[in-house]
């Protein structure tokens, strides 16, 4: 193995002593190979002579696991218990490259092998360590759990006793793995060494940092999206105690920036009071007419426009199909907000040409990076002079990829001498975006004389995610993450063409939690449950019919059959729905259970997921992933989206674009599949198939097929 080429050791004068860091180099093109991020030289393990031993976590921890499970890859092949090893969050640290970041749930399925192979390496060059000291063929030495022993003798070291004969040996290009029936850790329960601090309230999210003399702002924007400032008074805000100073800032998200009115101030309460007394006058630019029916209007007129083609499998135009045998359906989900339960936060400070941060993040890199989008390049200071103290997120769901509020901090900071925290309220949460974008699919679909699945066109209109935050983007191309997936399924259909109709929207939007297979997937698995009834089959038989090779979609979708008792006849009043979608970050079916009520309500009775993993690392992280994804999809499928009225935002917080509540969480069960294949995600790929097996649950309950999100399950 080219990547892990050599070791990297640091002595140091501490008391702990001779210390040995452990990690992965790269050369060249690095670790592409893996598909993680490259850099100069990435260390994780640091073994010190006192017998401490230290795993760096390099993905944010944001409630999904990786705080346990992205050190457990390197534990189990250095043979380390979980007990022994001390386990830091990294913070955008150069030596430890440029993937820290979480999202894509690229954390385990792009890391599986590359971190395994880490400890390995350094298990590897330990006994080496050992067999030479003991002068013993190397052959009769073992690790185990955090020693190296010969076997004949039974004598025995720890790793910290030989750090320093391991210091002067190369790390192995190729180390040997594990058999997996030897894991220790991987594939088994383990505990999370964040549960008791979050629990007992000891966790340190980004909200709750405190720096000496720290001061607060907050930050007055337009609330018309493409609102620019004409003026303001502050001349009563500057009135009130504790109010230090009123000036313009700027946020940028993608292509889009805005100048807002910071207020900073010696308290929270204290800023958020006074913003009532700020006078301002904004210009709407003409987007106080913007609304959510036009713009649906808008889109539906869209649907008529050929638009381009992303994938052309066979030849859809060729293939005669009668009318009679031709079916269309129109899908349509709105707009919704990410909802991290910890508001947007960032605090700042800056000496002189140095910036040191305190926040939550899901791109560490980002901010202490040098490429091109990285923070540097907005806010002008050299990413060798950016600090960061990335704390655990309150949740991500895709919404702290985005640095935006990040930046606007920095740029609060320029104009105070002092450390200053600037919190975004829920209210701001909610309604200042980016969103995930309003997406509607027009389908078609048409079988042969003989009844056969012939031809299948999904096309997508929706406004384009790239465009939003490339400036460089090509309007006359696909935007590829807005038709994802879609091509992808297994599904073998002769001739099949996706095609993407962009719009135009002039509010920012941004991935959430599965991307636009949050979406899509509710489309297109909808439609293909309408096929099946329109071909008089069972929609479980349907779907496999349409995989008649062997294919990992195929394997969930029978390992579903299975665990849901499809074959058993529901009563009446009852029905049942499945969906599968496999997609970048991974491949998940559910099936749905619901009861039609005689007060014409929907209750969902169960919810019975499969996720194929390939391989996992703990089995209860991904029953919480799951689950989790589910009670999401339920909120997104069921409460009301985020709708405009004269250019503003009209929801504000959860009273009125509430959450799932817990009583109204389904049961759920979850099936994990690891059949020793390719490592596939798990925090979002739990989230696609829910929608359509919901409704195509409460159409096989009710007859009655919901194509827009959200369902009202009371009056149906």
């Amino acid at each position: 193995m080219e990547e892990i080429s050599r070791r990297h050791f640091i002595r140091t004068a501490s008391t702990a002593g001779f210390a040995l860091w452990l990690g992965v180099s790269a050369k060249g093109n690095p670790l592409k190979s893996l598909d993680i991020a490259s850099a100069n030289f990435s260390p994780y393990i640091l073994i010190e002579s006192n017998g401490l031993i230290t795993i760096y976590n390099t993905k944010p921890e944001m409630g999904q696991g990786t705080l346990q499970s992205f050190p457990a890859l390197i534990a189990e092949e250095l043979e380390v218990s979980m007990d022994q090893i001390i386990i830091k969050q990294s913070n955008g640290e150069k030596a430890l490259g440029n993937g820290q970041r979480a999202g894509g749930s690229s954390s385990i399925r792009s890391n599986y092998l590359p971190m395994r192979k880490v400890g390995a390496a350094a298990r590897e060059v330990l006994i080496m360590a050992a067999s030479q000291r003991w002068t013993v063929n190397i052959a009769d030495c073992y690790a185990e759990n955090g020693r190296v022993i010969h076997r004949p003798s039974k004598k025995s070291l720890s790793y910290g006793e030989l750090i320093e004969e391991a210091s002067k040996l190369e790390l192995p290009k190729e180390p040997k793995l594990k058999d997996p029936k030897d894991f220790k850790i991987l594939g088994k329960v383990s505990r999370r060494q964040d549960i008791p601090l979050k629990t007992c309230g000891k966790a340190e999210f980004g909200i709750d940092a405190k720096v000496e003399n720290m001061l607060y702002a907050v930050v007055e924007r337009s609330p018309v999206f493409g609102g620019t400032l004409k003026s303001f008074d502050a001349t009563e805000v500057l009135k009130i105690p504790g109010i230090k100073k009123v000036d313009l800032v700027e946020r940028i998200v993608g292509i889009y920036k805005y100048t807002g009115i910071a207020i900073i101030g010696n308290s929270y309460w204290t800023v958020s009071q006074a913003r009532k007394k700020l006078k301002v006058e904004w210009d709407n630019n003409g987007h106080d007419t913007f609304n959510t029916v036009d713009y649906e209007n808008h889109l539906r007129k869209l649907a008529s426009e050929p638009g381009v083609t992303d994938k052309n499998i066979g030849n859809v135009d060729s293939v005669k199909i009668l009318p009679k045998n031709t079916f269309e359906a129109f899908y349509e989900t709105p707009i919704i907000a990410h909802h991290p339960l910890e508001p947007m936060n960032c605090t700042a400070h800056i000496v002189g040409d140095k910036l040191e941060i305190w926040t939550s993040t899901q791109v560490a890199s980002s901010i202490t990076g040098s490429a091109a989008g990285d923070l540097h390049k907005q806010v002008g200071f050299s990413p060798d002079n950016i600090k960061l103290q990335n704390k655990f997120i309150g949740g991500g769901f895709g919404r702290r990829l985005y640095i935006d509020y990040i930046v606007e901090a920095v740029n609060v900071a320029k104009l105070v001498d002092v450390p200053v925290k600037v919190i975004w309220s829920r209210e701001e949460t909610t309604q200042q975006g980016p969103f995930r974008p309003m997406t509607f699919s027009k389908l078609t679909a048409g079988f042969t004389e003989d009844g056969k699945l012939s031809t299948f066109q999904h096309k997508v209109i929706s406004p384009s995610y790239f465009e939003s935050i490339q400036p460089d983007f090509d309007k006359k191309k696909v935007d590829s993450i807005m038709v994802e997936g879609i091509a992808e399924q297994a599904y073998e259909i002769p001739n099949l063409r996706t095609t993407y109709v962009r719009a135009n929207l002039h509010i920012p939007v941004a991935a959430w939690r599965s991307v636009t297979s949050s979406t899509l997937a509710f489309a297109h698995e909808g439609f293909i449950d309408e096929l099946a009834y329109q071909a008089k089959k069972d929609p479980m038989d349907f779907r496999l019919e349409l995989l008649s090779k062997q294919s990992d979609s195929k394997k969930v979708l029978l390992k579903l059959k299975e665990v849901s008792n499809w074959d058993k006849k529901l009563p009446k009043g009852k029905g049942r729905g499945v969906a599968i979608w496999e997609f970048f970050a991974g491949l998940a079916g559910q099936v749905v259970e619901v009861t039609h009520n005689k007060d014409k309500t929907i209750t969902i009775d169960k919810v019975i997921a499969v996720i194929d993993l390939g391989e996992v690392v703990n089995p209860d992280n991904v029953n919480n992933q799951v689950e989790g994804a589910i009670i999401m999809a339920l909120g997104a499928a069921t409460k009301p989206g985020i709708t405009f009225k004269n250019g503003k935002t009209v929801e504000h917080n959860f009273y009125d674009n509430p959450l799932v509540r817990i009583n109204e969480t389904p049961k759920m069960e979850v099936h994990i599949l690891t059949d020793g294949g390719k490592v596939k995600g798990v925090g979002e790929p739990g989230l696609p198939p829910f929608a359509p097996a919901l409704a195509n649950a409460i159409f096989a309950a009710t007859g009655k097929r919901f194509r827009k999100m959200p369902f009202d399950l009371k009056t149906l």
